[in-house]
């Protein structure tokens, strides 16, 4: 049965493959083993977007990048594409567990239904599922964030930076997982200025998740916004979020980034001038902590948090746009961690 497995893993992976993504494969550097003294064979499945995103994908491969700097590991990366089906998505992992890659991150809560169907097949391999706690199971780890925290700390930011008391926020796609940012971010507008405005606009609806990789629709969406007063916009949808960034240099205007300090991307050098701050999520963290618990031989199935307390969420100060509100920041961070402050999550 898994030699089936392989074969047909194999074919339709490799059609997939062949319309929608490509990979990478790396993985003769550095020592770093198992318990047994084999090295580590690590897969990644990325989100759409990939290596390259500017955002949330780029922040994953941080932290296999150190990783794999700090252990040596025998990695291979897998993309995803626009549109694809869960068969697909299924086929990436299989063929990841199939080639003997024992570790095995699934980046993005787009990919809990099929590892909710992988894993029971594998395992003798340890998964982990970034940003989502729908599948579960004794070989899989869930790795996940306080979003809601991080975002109500930018919130703050955008309300105190504000001239209009007209700010935005721009969800990839309306998902329960993108709306923890909104809500986050609109408490903590209100926080600080209770009559101020919030707009917000999602690119698009489930089952299309191209918002997360559309940067003309981005900047279509900030544009109108910024047209509207708004003089501040929130971008939670990855690679999109470098439209909204574009059209606030265009109306000097201000962008908030998202998941990584864009600030400090290369990819973003043009507009970094724009970017007030960004909600960083530290899924760099995340998966090097995965992978080295795996490592050394601690797996631990289940439930991770990483929030403000944990370090795993906090705001990002590159540029110096913030310097004179950062006293103030830093105080409504410690009023979350004491608990004196409880960020709601959902709407």
């Amino acid at each position: 049965m898994r030699g089936t497995r392989l074969a047909a893993a194999a074919l339709a992976l490799g059609l997939g493959l062949a319309a929608c993504g490509g990979s990478s494969d790396s993985g003769d550097a550095g020592s770093g083993s198992t318990g047994d003294g084999a090295q580590l064979k690590v897969g990644l499945a990325y989100d759409i977007g990939g290596r390259g995103d500017q955002s949330f994908n780029d922040s994953a491969a941080r932290g296999i990048d150190r990783a794999k700097q700090e252990f040596g590991l025998d990695i291979k990366e897998l993309e995803a594409g626009a549109g694809e089906s869960e068969a697909i998505k299924e086929d990436r992992l299989r063929q990841l567990a199939e080639g003997g890659y024992t570790t095995v991150i699934a980046v993005g809560y787009a990919y809990a239904t099929s590892l909710a169907k992988v894993a029971p097949d594998y395992t003798d391999v340890q998964f982990a599922l970034v940003d989502s706690e729908d599948a579960t199971g004794d070989n899989i780890a869930n790795i996940v964030f306080a979003e809601e925290q991080g975002s109500f700390l930018v919130g703050v930011a955008a309300a105190l930076k504000s001239t209009t008391d007209k700010v935005g926020f721009i969800g990839g796609v309306n998902t329960p997982l993108i709306q923890k940012f909104e809500v986050g971010f609109t408490a903590g507008v209100k926080q600080v200025k209770p009559d101020a405005e919030v707009q917000v606009k999602y690119l698009t609806e489930p089952p299309d998740f191209t918002g997360f990789n559309d940067p003309a629709k981005g900047e279509t969406a900030a544009n109108g916004m910024f047209d509207a007063g708004v003089d501040i916009v929130y971008a939670a949808a990855g690679g999109s979020g470098n439209g909204v960034f574009k059209a606030a240099k265009a109306k000097g205007k201000l962008g908030i980034g998202v998941d990584s300090d864009q600030y400090n991307l290369p990819g973003l050098a043009e507009v970094k001038d724009v970017i007030l701050t960004s909600m960083i999520k530290k899924v760099d963290v995340g998966v090097y902590d995965f992978i080295s618990s795996v490592k050394d031989g601690e797996f631990a199935k289940g439930v991770k948090v990483y929030d403000l307390e944990q370090g795993g969420v906090d705001y990002a100060t590159s540029g110096g746009k913030v310097d004179d509100i950062k006293a103030q920041l830093d105080d409504f961070k410690k009023q979350i961690v004491d608990g004196t402050i409880k960020v709601p999550a959902q709407k």
